[in-house]
């Protein structure tokens, strides 16, 4: 493990931080970490907030692609890596720190690495901090330089799900204490003995909640047998009605065949037995048809 010294740069108090600047550093192999030089003899630059003039010096001195270059810098932007001609383009998503701008919200923004044969490039949209914080390894060399630089990434999103942890913690507590009676209670002045007489009234209380559910269930279930008993009745009552349709329709069958203007096989000149004969036919109908029914026990 490396000590405080060496996991930092000398003197990051000392740099430039603010957006359209330029930032060089050199690799010292000995200590093992990155000092700030000046940009010709840089092996790391760092372009912080880049004005369209830098934009134009990294599309020409350094031949990176402009659709490349404004993904760096899109906050939206997936992470992803591509190969070029002369060097490898990186971008990977690092959060932004708590500011009151955002609500204190956790967001992303997005920072692009151009690894060269010999030095990288950093653009960021930014002027946040760059090498700072603690590192288990030493730089030694530039893919030592982009292992720091995802190593932070890393970290501070860990410091950020720490801080929504002890949040959630902390609402949790909180929602659970003012659901509490208790708190309640003692917001309102009771004492040991009047919270217990409470207690024993919730009891009371929730048993009689208990009792009146029940009555209700009981109460339910005698109306839906009463509604079942009253349609079994009307249905034995419909089924009856039916019976005496149909003994009544036979028996209009009867009356309708002998009543028609047609010539029947017996006399009918000055005789009243056909007209018995005819009625005594519908009535037989009709009374076969009930005792049919109870036969059948319809």
């Amino acid at each position: 493990m490396a000590t405080n010294d060496e996991m930092t740069i000398a003197n990051p108090d000392e740099l430039p931080r603010t957006g359209g600047q330029r930032l060089g550093y050199r690799i010292d192999d000995e200590a093992g970490r990155l000092m700030p030089c000046e940009i010709a003899v840089a092996q790391v630059i760092v372009y912080n907030s880049p004005t369209i003039d830098d934009e134009a010096d990294l599309l020409e001195l350094h031949n990176i692609d402009y659709h490349t270059l404004q993904s760096s810098l899109d906050p939206d932007e997936l992470s992803r890596l591509e190969f070029e001609g002369d060097h490898a383009a990186l971008i990977f998503k690092r959060p932004k720190s708590f500011c009151a701008e955002d609500n204190f919200l956790l967001k992303l923004t997005s920072t692009g690495l151009f690894l060269y044969e010999d030095y990288l490039v950093v653009v960021m949209p930014d002027d946040a901090p760059l090498f700072e914080g603690r590192v288990p390894f030493r730089v030694h060399s530039i893919q030592d330089v982009i292992l720091r630089l995802l190593y932070q990434s890393i970290y501070h999103f860990e410091g950020h799900l720490k801080a929504i942890n002890m949040l959630s913690d902390s609402l949790e507590r909180r929602i659970n204490t003012s659901m509490e009676n208790r708190y309640l209670l003692k917001r309102l002045g009771f004492d040991h003995d009047q919270t217990g007489i409470l207690d024993d009234l919730a009891i009371e209380s929730n048993q009689c909640l208990r009792r009146s559910e029940i009555y209700a269930q009981v109460i339910a279930g005698l109306m839906d047998a009463r509604a079942s008993i009253v349609s079994n009745n009307l249905n034995i009552l419909i089924k009856k009605f039916t019976i005496w349709t149909i003994a009544i329709m036979l028996a209009n069958l009867v009356v309708g065949i002998f009543s028609m203007n047609v010539r029947l096989p017996m006399p009918m000149e000055n005789d009243l037995w056909p007209f018995y004969i005819i009625n005594g036919l519908a009535v037989g109908s009709a009374c076969f048809v009930f005792a049919l029914s109870r036969f059948r026990k319809w």
